[in-house]
C-alpha cells in the first residue's frame, strides 16, 4: 500500500487506489479488530476515547456524526455518555459496521450505523452539531478534503473532534515507542489477525501522518478554530476544531 507523504496532493486515481486498499484491508481484519486494539494498546485506548468523548459532548450536541466509525467503539461510547443525543456512525467497510451493529444490539444502545465515504459524506450541509473521528482520519486519502467535508456537514457553532496517533516524538520515549510500533506491533498483530500487511500498514500510516502542529494548521486552513491535547506522552492526540 502506498502511503502519501504530508504535503502531497493526491490525484483522483491516488485517492481511489488508497481508498480501495484501505477498505479491503479493514474488511479482512474486522473479526479480530477490537481484540487487537485492546491487546496492542494494553487497554489505554479506552482512556483516550473517554478524553475525546468529553470534548465531543462538551457543547451538548443533539445530533452527532462519528466518521470512519469502524466497529463503532467510539460511537457507542458517545451514546452511553449522551443517551439523548442522536448518534450516527459512518464507515465504508460493511464488515466493520456489521460488528458494530451486533455490539449495539448487545449493549441495547440505539445508534445509526450507515455506509458512507468520508471524502463524500452522504449528508446535507449543516446536518450535525458535532463530528468526530477516532483513529480513522490518518486513513483518509486526502486530509484537506476530509476536513472540508467535516466543515460542510457541521452546523455553525459546531465542533469537530479528531483522535489520532501523531508520529512518535523525538527523545528516548519516542524512540522506544517507535521501536515497538515498527518491530513488535506488526509481528503480534500479523500473528493474531493472520494479515501481517495490515499491521505493517499501521506504523507506516502513523509515521507518514502530519504532526499535531501540521494537522492543526490544516484544520485552521479549513476554517476551524483549533486546539490540541497531547495524551500519554505524545502517543495520541485530540484535535478540537470549532466552526465559527
Amino acid at each position: 500500500m502506498t502511503i502519501p507523504r504530508v504535503g502531497d496532493q493526491p490525484t483522483l486515481s491516488d485517492q481511489q487506489r488508497k481508498s480501495g486498499e484501505v477498505q479491503a484491508m479493514f474488511a479482512q481484519i474486522a473479526p479480530r479488530y477490537d481484540l487487537l486494539n485492546r491487546l496492542l494498546s494494553a487497554g489505554v485506548d479506552r482512556g483516550w476515547r473517554r478524553t475525546a468523548a468529553e470534548e465531543a459532548l462538551l457543547l451538548h450536541p443533539q445530533r452527532l456524526l462519528d466518521v470512519a466509525t469502524g466497529t463503532a467503539d467510539f460511537a457507542l461510547e458517545l451514546k452511553r455518555r449522551a443517551p439523548d443525543c442522536q448518534v450516527t456512525g459512518s464507515d465504508f467497510v460493511p464488515q466493520m459496521l456489521e460488528i458494530g451493529r451486533e455490539k449495539a444490539r448487545a449493549q441495547h444502545l440505539d445508534v445509526r450505523l450507515e455506509e458512507g465515504d468520508a471524502l463524500n459524506l452522504p449528508y446535507p450541509d449543516a446536518s450535525f452539531d458535532t463530528v468526530t473521528c477516532a483513529f480513522g482520519f490518518r486513513n483518509f486519502a486526502d486530509y484537506a478534503r476530509g476536513l472540508a467535508e467535516f466543515w460542510r456537514v457541521l452546523k455553525p457553532g459546531g465542533r469537530c473532534v479528531i483522535l489520532e496517533f501523531p508520529p512518535p516524538s523525538a527523545g528516548l520515549f519516542g524512540s522506544v515507542f517507535r521501536l515497538y510500533f515498527q518491530q513488535v506491533l506488526p509481528r503480534i498483530g500479523g500473528l493474531i489477525s493472520g494479515h501481517p500487511g495490515a499491521y505493517s500498514y499501521l506504523p507506516e500510516s502513523v509515521l507518514a501522518f502530519p504532526t499535531p502542529e501540521r494537522l492543526a494548521s490544516l484544520m485552521v486552513a479549513s476554517g476551524f478554530r483549533t486546539r490540541v491535547r497531547v495524551l500519554s506522552f505524545g502517543i495520541a492526540a485530540v484535535h478540537v476544531g470549532d466552526k465559527l
